[in-house]
């Protein structure tokens, strides 16, 4: 099995070990360095149908970057597109759902999947609309998010709530719905304070796993980038 280890501590690398025959596959445009031992294609995984169907539903590039050492034992380093933290999922027994970006890297015998998602938990979300990314087979996935990443723990009984713009990965055996963040005083009173309040819509996770939430907002931040840049403009 190939080795997953995490290099840095402020926007770190992903750094990957092959044994001679072995494989991964990462997003495009994420190696930083490789041994000549390894040898990198770009491919269309799961097919033209499936590549396109992750492309118009996740937001992930339609090619994907696989490597092989083809010529003897490597390393690689790869590091994702937006400043932040990695971290390595371990997949199999327990299967993870994908917010759109989050995808690094993983080994082949892992495969991304999209699956539907119903329309209460669609409507609202920046995960793909009606489908979603989920993870099938056994291996080691690599996640990367906007700023630090943190895995918190959903417990029967209680749950958690999460700004939708945070989340990046979760057990997808949790269940989980959108909603107002203050749904609890009615849904149009909820989504009013919602909106005054600036924290918009949440994903409500039920159930026993595990959510690794990202200490940035994306859309936030574009948001205050494209200000700056239409100030400078009006200047």
């Amino acid at each position: 099995m190939a080795e997953f280890s995490i290099v840095g501590n402020v926007d770190p690398f992903l750094h990957v070990s092959l044994k001679q025959g072995e494989s991964v596959y990462a997003e495009r445009g994420a190696m930083v360095s490789m041994d000549t031992t390894l040898e990198l294609k770009g491919e269309a995984r799961g097919g033209m149908l499936g590549a396109l169907a992750r492309r118009l539903t996740s937001g992930e590039s339609f090619f994907q970057q696989t490597m092989t050492a083809t010529n003897g034992d490597g390393d690689a380093l790869f590091s994702p597109n937006l400043p932040g933290d990695v971290m390595v999922l371990d997949c199999g027994k327990r299967q993870f759902r994908l917010n759109d970006g989050a995808f690094l890297a993983a080994e082949t015998s892992l495969e991304i999947k999209i699956k539907n998602q119903g329309i209460g938990q669609a409507l609202f979300g920046g995960t793909g609309g009606l489908f979603i990314m989920e993870t099938q087979g056994s291996g080691k996935l690599a996640i990367a998010g906007f700023g630090a990443l943190f895995a918190m723990d959903v417990k029967p009984g209680s749950d958690t709530i999460v700004d939708n713009t945070h989340v990046v990965a979760w057990d997808a055996g949790l269940n989980y719905e959108i909603t107002a963040s203050t749904a609890q005083r009615g849904f149009l009173s909820g989504l009013l304070n919602s909106m005054t309040s600036g924290e918009g819509l949440v994903n409500r996770f039920s159930g026993s796993g595990q959510v690794i939430v990202a200490s940035r907002n994306r859309i936030g931040f574009a948001g205050w980038v494209a200000s700056l840049i239409g100030g400078q403009a009006r200047g």
